[in-house]
């Protein structure tokens, strides 16, 4: 026997706007019979396709230390540079470049709350050159 992962939880001090800033890095959407809304402590988001969702668990306590646990992000079109761009103009902040002189890589960022997450090259910059 085996466990699965059921959805991905995010403690944070405003659910309702944490997760709608997510929906927007992600385009996300919340579940069609349960809106989020604000004031809302828990509030859930997924994948148009019902795919992997996220749980914003609203808690009092401040974020204290680097997260243990985070999410890698991939763009789905475009490259690492310019997914990089867009995040930073939602409001992520940069914590670390780790890109390197040859063009890997990754960027680690933080959301509004200062959860870290990391921004990394697209499949296509990272497939092997042909021929």
């Amino acid at each position: 026997m085996t466990s699965y992962i059921s959805h991905t939880s995010i403690d944070c001090q405003d659910a309702f706007t944490l997760a709608a800033w997510w929906k927007e890095v992600l385009g996300y959407v919340d579940l069609p019979d349960d809106p989020n809304e604000p004031g809302h402590e828990e509030c859930w988001i997924q994948r148009p396709d019902g795919g992997h969702p996220l749980l914003f668990l609203q808690v009092p306590e401040t974020k204290q230390v680097k997260n243990r646990i985070h999410l890698d992000l991939r763009p789905g079109a475009g490259t690492r540079d310019e997914e990089l761009a867009r995040l930073l103009g939602l409001g992520a902040h940069e914590v670390d470049d780790r890109r390197t002189d040859d063009g890997r890589g990754w960027v680690v960022l933080a959301d509004p709350e200062g959860n870290e997450f990391c921004i990394l090259r697209s499949e296509a910059e990272t497939a092997p050159a042909p021929g």
